[in-house]
C-alpha cells in the first residue's frame, strides 16, 4: 500500500516537473514569435501601426476561444489527441506559411487599397467574434447536434481563411501601384517626421533646453520654411554660445520620436511611466483572468468556462479597437494614444467595482469591461513605445514591457486576491465547522477535512481585492493622462501635415 503511494507521489512530481519545463518553452516560443510579427510588421507598416498591432494581438487573444470552440466540437475523452492537435497543427501552418511569405517595401510599398484591406480584415475580425459569442450562446441553451455543430465549425475555418485574400489579390494583380522616383523622394521627406522611421545618426551630439526636448517658438511650424529654417539656424548658434559659455547642457542622445536603445530608454520617464500604467492596468485585468473559475464559483455559478471564452473576445475586441480608434486619433487629431488607454482604465475600474458589489448580471458586464480594457492595452502601448522611442530596439524594449504582465499579476493575484480569497475561504470553512455535525462523513462532504481544498462563497471573496485593482486602475489612468501631457507637443510634431 505504502509503495503505490509512493508511486503515485513520485509520478506525481514528474509530471509537474515536466509541465514546468512545458510551459517555460510555449512561453518562451510565444514570446518570440510574437516580438518577431510585431517589429517585422511595424517595419513594414510604419502608417498603421495601430491597426497592426491591434490586429496581430487581437487574433493572440482571441486563439482560445477558437481552440475551446474546436475542442467542443471534437467532445473526445481523449485529451491526447487535444494536445497532440495544439501543438502540431499551429506549427505546421505556421512553418508552412514562412515558405510563401516574404518582405514588403513598408513605405515604399505603399497602396492606394492599403485602408480596404485593413477595414476588409477589420470586419472579419468583428465578423468573427460575433459569431464565437453566438456559438457559445446557442451551445449554452440549446442542444446541438453532431451535423449542426460541424456546420459551424467549416463556417468558423472559412472566417479565419478568408485574410488570406488580400495577399493573393496583391500578387496576382495586374496594376502595381509601386511610386515613382520623384514620389519616393517626397514620400522619403514626410516620413523623417514620423517616430522610428529616420535613420538618425545616434552619434551625433544634440543641444537641449530641459527635459522636455522639444523647447521651441510655438509659432514656428506656422512660418515659411526659408524663414523657420533662418530661425532655427540663430537659435542653434545661440544654444552653440550658451554651450560654450557653460550655461546650457549639452548631452548625447536621441530625442523621443527617434531611435533609442533600451539602456537610453530606461533613463527616460515617459519609458517608465508607460510601463507602471501598463503594469496597473494589466496586471489587475490578468488577475481576473486567472481567477475566473474562483470568481464565477464564488458568485453562484457552477461552470465558469464560458466567462473565460466571453472574456477572451472582449480581449480580442479591445485590442482591435484599440488599435483601430487610436490610430484614428493621432492621425486626425495629432494627440497622444494614451488617451485611449485612459479611457479603457476608466472601463476597468468599473468592471472591478462591479465585480466587488457582485449584483445580478455583474460577472457579464464586469468581463465585457475589464476584457476589453485588458485587450486595449497590448494594441496601444506596443504602437506608442514604437513611436516615442523607434523600432531599432523595439524588440528589447517591447520585451521589458511585457514584463510589466506577469510583475502585476504576481502582485493583484499573487499577494492580494489570493491572500484575501484564503483568509475568506478559512473564516467560512471555521464557522461552518463550528456549527456543523462532527461526521466525518458529513465533513468531507463539506470539503472540511484536512485534505480537501478550501472553497469560498460569495462576494466577499473578491470584495476587498476588487476595490483594490479598482482604485489601481484609476492610478493607471491618472498615470495615462501624464504621459498624454508630456508627449502632446511630441505627437503633433510626429504627426503634423507636411506639404
Amino acid at each position: 500500500m505504502l509503495s503505490s503511494v509512493y508511486g503515485t507521489t513520485e509520478r506525481m512530481q514528474k509530471a509537474i516537473e515536466l509541465m514546468c519545463v512545458l510551459i517555460f518553452v510555449g512561453t518562451n516560443g510565444e514570446t518570440y514569435f510574437n516580438t518577431t510579427s510585431l517589429v517585422t510588421c511595424i517595419q513594414n507598416f510604419p502608417k498603421s501601426r495601430g491597426p497592426t498591432v491591434g490586429i496581430l494581438k487581437g487574433f493572440a487573444g482571441l486563439s482560445s476561444a477558437i481552440l475551446t470552440q474546436l475542442f467542443a466540437v471534437m467532445h473526445t475523452p481523449d485529451h491526447a489527441t487535444l494536445i497532440f492537435m495544439v501543438a502540431v497543427g499551429p506549427s505546421l501552418v505556421a512553418i508552412g506559411l514562412m515558405f510563401v511569405i516574404r518582405p514588403v517595401g513598408g513605405h515604399r510599398q505603399v497602396r492606394s487599397s492599403d485602408k480596404n484591406s485593413f477595414m476588409f480584415i477589420y470586419t472579419i475580425c468583428l465578423l468573427l467574434a460575433s459569431y464565437l459569442v453566438g456559438v457559445m450562446l446557442v451551445q449554452d441553451f440549446l442542444e446541438v447536434s453532431d451535423n449542426v455543430a460541424i456546420s459551424l465549425t467549416v463556417f468558423l475555418f472559412v472566417l479565419l481563411i478568408l485574410p488570406i485574400a488580400i495577399p493573393v489579390v496583391l500578387t496576382f494583380s495586374l496594376k502595381t501601384e509601386y511610386p515613382s522616383p520623384y514620389e519616393e523622394a517626397l514620400l522619403s521627406e514626410a516620413l523623417k517626421g514620423e517616430a522610428g522611421t529616420s535613420h538618425e545618426r545616434e552619434d551625433q551630439p544634440e543641444l537641449i533646453l530641459s527635459e522636455m526636448e522639444d523647447e521651441k517658438p510655438k509659432d514656428i511650424d506656422s512660418l515659411s520654411p526659408s524663414e523657420r529654417r533662418r530661425r532655427i539656424a540663430d537659435l542653434q548658434t545661440k544654444l552653440v554660445q550658451a554651450a560654450a559659455r557653460g550655461g546650457v547642457r549639452v548631452r548625447k542622445g536621441p530625442r523621443r520620436g527617434e531611435n533609442f536603445t533600451l539602456m537610453q530608454a530606461l533613463v527616460k520617464a515617459d519609458f517608465w511611466l508607460i510601463w507602471l500604467s501598463l503594469l496597473l492596468g494589466s496586471g489587475s485585468g490578468l488577475t481576473v483572468i486567472d481567477n475566473l473559475g474562483q470568481m464565477s464559483q464564488a458568485a453562484g455559478f457552477k461552470d465558469g468556462h464560458n466567462f473565460v471564452s466571453l472574456t477572451s473576445i472582449w480581449n480580442f475586441l479591445g485590442r482591435v479597437g484599440g488599435g483601430y480608434f487610436s490610430e484614428n486619433i493621432v492621425r486626425e487629431h495629432k494627440y497622444p494614444r494614451h488617451i485611449a488607454l485612459a479611457l479603457a482604465q476608466i472601463l476597468m475600474a468599473a468592471g472591478h467595482f462591479l465585480f466587488a458589489m457582485a449584483w445580478p448580471g455583474t460577472m457579464y458586464m464586469g468581463t465585457f469591461l475589464v476584457g476589453l480594457g485588458y485587450g486595449t492595452h497590448w494594441a496601444i502601448v506596443p504602437a506608442a513605445v514604437s513611436e516615442l522611442f523607434g523600432v531599432k530596439h523595439f524588440g528589447a524594449m517591447y520585451n521589458f514591457l511585457t514584463v510589466a504582465n506577469p510583475t502585476g499579476s504576481l502582485i493583484f493575484s499573487g499577494l492580494i486576491a489570493s491572500s484575501f480569497y484564503d483568509y475568506e475561504a478559512e473564516r467560512q470553512a471555521q464557522r461552518r465547522q463550528s456549527s456543523a455535525s462532527s461526521s466525518p462523513q458529513f465533513l468531507q462532504g463539506m470539503g472540511l477535512l484536512a485534505d480537501g481544498p478550501l472553497k469560498c462563497e460569495g462576494a466577499v471573496c473578491f470584495f476587498v481585492s476588487s476595490l483594490i485593482m479598482s482604485a489601481f486602475c484609476v492610478v493607471g489612468a491618472g498615470l495615462s493622462l501624464v504621459i498624454v501631457y508630456r508627449t502632446k507637443r511630441v505627437y503633433s510634431h510626429l504627426y503634423r501635415s507636411v506639404r
